[in-house]
């Protein structure tokens, strides 16, 4: 089964957060992509307030699942396209965990979270989909995995990382820090990432002064991948980038 984080052929649209800097914004039009911006959500923190990964679940290639008040939008956004828009039931508020409902880790033929908050329609379509549902205390799942090709991740969660290696992913586990969310510690090395078609993964800022910069870019480079680095500041936690093929 494909992964829904990689199209099965070069993408011409992204969704992005909203806020990012007109440095990433411009590599991606010179890419010929349609950019879409994301737009804020009222209730969550206003550091994942934009965070695509935080109100949207990729279902399959041509099938998103959102929270019920950006339904509208991106039903507007994606009309006369073969992307079909459903809307969720949860709606998300401000304090963990009650703003995780949508953000569920894919990889091979597994879905990733802690199901007892995960929104009812996305989980329906998940097991419509046949997935394995593997349930974890991490409810930001999708924002701790850096989804690099159909069974292969990055991760700084050592649980995740040891679930996955047990269903046979191939994980490579970093430390956790060093990328930039704001009024946040640190993020998530899956919101900073994205992929615009299975030979090239996105980065939202370069890694030069992350401390484990080798090791990502040779496990990427082992995979016969390319990084595309969107910006030359440090790598930020923009909530995943979700690519499509819409036409």
């Amino acid at each position: 089964m494909n992964n829904p984080f990689i199209p099965l052929k070069n993408a011409d649209t992204v969704i992005i957060a909203g806020n990012i800097s007109e440095e990433i914004y411009g590599n991606l039009k010179k890419m010929n992509l349609r950019v879409i911006k994301t737009i804020p959500h009222k209730k969550v923190h206003s550091s994942i307030k934009y965070h695509p990964d935080i109100v949207i679940h990729p279902i399959n290639n041509n099938i998103l699942v959102t929270e019920p008040s950006v339904y509208e939008y991106y039903k507007e956004e994606f009309k006369n396209t073969n992307i079909e828009i459903i809307k969720g039931e949860k709606d998300l508020d401000c304090k963990y965990p009650l703003d995780i409902a949508y953000n569920v880790g894919r990889i091979a033929n597994l879905a990733i979270h802690n199901f007892k908050y995960t929104d009812e329609v996305l989980k329906y379509y998940l097991k419509k989909q046949n997935l394995e549902l593997i349930n974890v205390n991490q409810g930001y799942t999708k924002c701790s995995i850096a989804i690099i090709g159909q069974n292969d991740i990055i991760t700084s969660d050592t649980f995740i990382d040891k679930t996955l290696k047990k269903y046979g992913v191939n994980s490579l586990r970093i430390e956790p820090g060093d990328i930039f969310l704001e009024d946040q510690d640190y993020g998530f090395i899956g919101g900073c990432t994205g992929n615009i078609s299975n030979k090239e993964v996105l980065f939202s800022g370069c890694i030069d002064e992350h401390p484990e910069k080798e090791k990502i870019e040779d496990f990427i480079s082992n995979l016969n991948k390319k990084i595309v680095y969107l910006s030359k500041e440090k790598i930020n936690d923009i909530g995943t980038i979700i690519s499509l093929n819409c036409n």
